[in-house]
């Protein structure tokens, strides 16, 4: 029986220039940190991709799984892996496809990297295709659109054989989303989620609630290579710790992206009870985020993140119109992210089952947000209101405060979070 390797596929990293190794090499770190579960073998690059190998020579649908949830890949191929030999290599196309239920057509794509074998590589189409059509007399070969295609990697001195489902099979419930439609030894072709590895676009402090919208923010940023160092407001001791307990399972949702090392927690009802007592009604949640900002702001600087990320959507609540947004951007130099500035809820909603945080965020919670709420919340600010509301507390104060008690929860899924010499540093100022 032939081994089984997973061959990683990156687009963006592909068309970098000559920090691509950089990319590379980053993405190799974050695969052997997420899979760590597994009895890895290796993880190298091996002409424009990234091979994953296991002990016992068998990599499994559940690698392939747990690799595809991480930045930076744009698909996981299950394949075998045989000698540069003719009849090696057609005998592993047709055991790829003989696992491969209610397909009618295929097509074989070859692509050839090494100068070692002497077949071309249309001789290598030819020549395969030849076998599969001796081996299934009754499916087609289908040049555009197939139900499969089987695709024959020649690289150094062995060739990599496996098969990419398409959309013609997803739709009717099979596929390369769907391993259980397909028995253990199947060789298949995964989709994963894209984007870079995280660690290589910086740190960021993300506002995460309990809700839709933050997680999805963070994940969205996280796609996108970013550290993510997410910041949680409770309401406690004015509420119950709902939401921090929602919070961490959110987290944990999250964890095989490998995003986030570190949750912090920052109790803010009693701050929040003396906002309500000193200023304008409609002003509190204004005041509330203004507060907010500040105090993620400190902490990124801290931490060494470049910027803030929410989860606001324009015009979604009150806050979150323009007027309201600029009012509370001024507490802050740091850039602030918005990566759901333009959805609406149904798509974020989407989003949310799509990454697993749906439902966790539909349990109900007290948490910050619904803390004091004012019966009509300014939804236009003036920013002259807002300065003699901001004026009306010791906000230096509070700021410093809530600060100095953060508390924080390690996790142990981002390598780039826990390699990085920042973290340390944030230790050595605080004294932890």
């Amino acid at each position: 029986m032939f081994s089984r390797v997973c061959l990683i596929h990156y687009h963006e990293i592909g068309l970098k220039g000559k920090n691509r190794s950089t990319f590379e090499h980053q993405l190799i770190q974050n695969l052997k940190h997420g899979l760590r579960a597994f009895d890895l073998a290796g993880v190298d690059r091996i002409s424009g991709h990234v091979r994953i190998r296991v002990k016992n020579g068998d990599c499994t649908p559940e690698l392939a799984r747990a690799a595809a949830k991480i930045p930076g890949v744009a698909r996981v191929s299950l394949a075998y892996c045989v000698e540069q030999d003719k009849d090696q290599i057609c005998e592993a196309a047709v055991l790829a496809l003989s696992h491969i239920p209610h397909f009618l057509t295929f097509k074989v794509h070859a692509h050839k990297s090494s100068t070692n074998f002497e077949l071309h590589t249309l001789e290598i189409n030819c020549l395969v295709g030849e076998a599969l059509c001796k081996a299934f007399p009754d499916k087609k070969v289908q040049m555009h659109k197939p139900d499969v295609q089987l695709d024959v990697q020649v690289v150094n001195n062995v060739a990599y054989v496996y098969a990419v489902v398409e959309q013609s099979l997803l739709a009717a419930g099979y596929g390369a989303l769907d391993f259980e439609a397909f028995d253990d030894n199947a060789v298949l072709s995964l989709v994963g989620v894209g984007g870079l590895p995280v660690g290589s676009a910086g740190k960021v402090v993300t506002l995460l609630s309990s809700g839709f919208d933050s997680p999805v923010a963070t994940w969205m940023v996280g796609r996108r290579g970013a550290v993510c160092i997410p910041l949680h407001f409770s309401g406690r001791p004015q509420t119950a710790d709902t939401s921090e307990y929602l919070t961490r399972q959110i987290v944990s949702a999250l964890d095989p992206t490998g995003c986030i090392g570190r949750l912090y927690v920052c109790p803010f009802g009693d701050q929040q009870r003396e906002i309500s007592l000193c200023v304008p009604q409609s002003l509190r949640i204004i005041c509330y985020r203004r507060i907010m900002f500040a105090v993620a702001e400190k902490l990124a600087l801290a931490e060494g993140a470049k910027s803030l990320v929410t989860g606001e959507s324009l015009g979604q609540v009150a806050s979150q119109t323009l007027d309201n947004i600029a009012a509370v951007n001024e507490m802050v130099s740091l850039p602030v992210l918005r990566p759901l500035i333009g959805s609406d809820k149904q798509e974020i909603i989407k989003r949310s089952l799509q990454i697993g945080t749906y439902d966790i965020s539909s349990k109900p919670s007290p948490d910050c947000c619904t803390l004091f709420m004012p019966r009509r919340p300014e939804t236009h600010a003036k920013l002259d209101a807002v300065h003699a509301a901001w004026d009306s507390f010791d906000h230096a104060a509070m700021i410093d405060e809530l600060f100095d008690h953060i508390e924080y929860i390690d996790y142990d899924s981002c390598y780039a979070y826990h390699s990085c010499s920042a973290k340390r540093a944030y230790h050595r100022e605080l004294g932890r």
